[in-house]
């Protein structure tokens, strides 16, 4: 489903279609891109997506709400740089009617009763991709239904996600859980039917909006589970350096094959054990990773700590790119790009859009 081919990659950016994308991306069928999981890892930007439909000639006002989707991405960013990592606990407000810091099993099993979750987690298994209402859908279940604190189950979401990107990730559960919003998001029965094309009555999201605020929580929600999240990383192996070289620093965040690709450079892409026991990930998303990295010319994989690198190997004319998980590393930082020049953290998403309008 993800090819990990740059050339294919970009294809699919060539290929898009931001019109139909703007009127039925809600639903589970609707024209999504699928390229979040490229933009995650670095190897295209939400820039040059913006800068390709431009070129293509499309007028702003025919693809507003894709872009300000895009900007959302970059939103999301720019929280996490300014506050870092306080988005790792309730941000706003304390979660309300927490039960247990678990997670409902029928959500890890596949087993809720309601045909479209089950069948939408049963295939995120499959191809580490869920659509993004059905992110939502399974964010009310778990954390406004069966009182489940946000936390792991938005971990247990981030691992299995080829296109895990934290900030993203754990800002917008808590915006469904109320920590980072002044309400909690629901979803009926009927909301679900409508967006997934199910025809499904009788469960327990069978009921009008109105009853969720008192709805007990359904018995097969009860039982919980710790979710195993651990990372497999690659086999450690020697690397060669040689000292007359610039070293670029490649991670999670940044497989980026066109940086700096005109110049004789050390390439590494550094997988370091401690993020990663932070931020574990799957097998499948490993596999990833490391198949998206053989688009950089000479890459070399590193399994260890940043520090471990630069003593081992005497690395030094360092260059990586800007990111929050990189404050630890030694060298010239390098900014991402960004679809507009608005930094910094503003409390809502519309506070942010609303200067980057005056951009166009």
């Amino acid at each position: 489903m993800f090819t990990t081919d740059y050339n294919n990659i970009i294809d699919k950016v060539n290929s898009i279609d931001p019109t139909k994308y703007s009127w039925n991306r809600n639903f589970i069928d609707g024209d999504v891109t699928y390229l979040s999981p490229y933009i995650s890892r670095g190897v295209i930007s939400t820039k040059m997506v913006f800068d390709r439909l431009m070129d293509r000639g499309f007028e702003v006002a025919k693809i507003y709400k894709f872009i300000q989707e895009l900007a959302w991405r970059d939103y999301w960013q720019q929280v996490w740089i300014e506050k870092g990592s306080l988005i790792d606990s309730d941000f706003r407000h304390p979660q309300k009617d927490v039960e247990h810091h678990q997670m409902p099993k029928a959500i890890i099993d596949a087993n809720t009763g309601i045909v479209a979750i089950d069948s939408a987690i049963q295939d995120f298994y499959k191809t580490g991709y869920l659509h993004n209402h059905v992110r939502m859908y399974i964010a009310s279940i778990a954390c406004n239904i069966g009182k489940s604190h946000w936390s792991i189950p938005a971990k247990w979401l981030y691992y299995h996600l080829l296109d895990a990107d934290w900030a993203s990730n754990a800002l917008s559960w808590q915006w469904v859980a109320g920590t980072n919003s002044n309400k909690l998001y629901y979803a009926n029965q009927e909301n679900i039917n409508k967006y997934c094309k199910t025809n499904q009555q009788g469960t327990f999201l069978d009921v009008p909006y109105s009853a969720f605020e008192n709805l007990a929580t359904p018995t097969l929600l009860k039982e919980t589970e710790m979710p195993e999240l651990k990372t497999e990383l690659p086999d450690i192996k020697d690397i060669n350096v040689d000292s007359s070289n610039s070293t670029l620093i490649y991670n999670f965040y940044n497989l980026d094959p066109l940086w700096k690709n005109d110049i004789n450079a050390n390439r590494i892409l550094l997988l370091e054990p401690s993020h990663f026991e932070k931020y574990p990930i799957s097998p499948k998303t490993i596999d990833f990773i490391v198949g998206l990295s053989k688009n950089i010319k000479d890459i070399q994989i590193y399994v260890g700590e940043f520090d471990e690198l630069f003593d081992k190997h005497s690395i030094s004319d360092i260059f990586y790119k800007e990111h929050p998980t990189n404050h630890h590393y030694k060298g010239i930082q390098e900014e991402r790009d960004w679809i507009f020049t608005v930094k910094g953290y503003y409390p809502s998403f519309f506070a942010f859009w609303k200067k980057c309008n005056k951009e166009f």
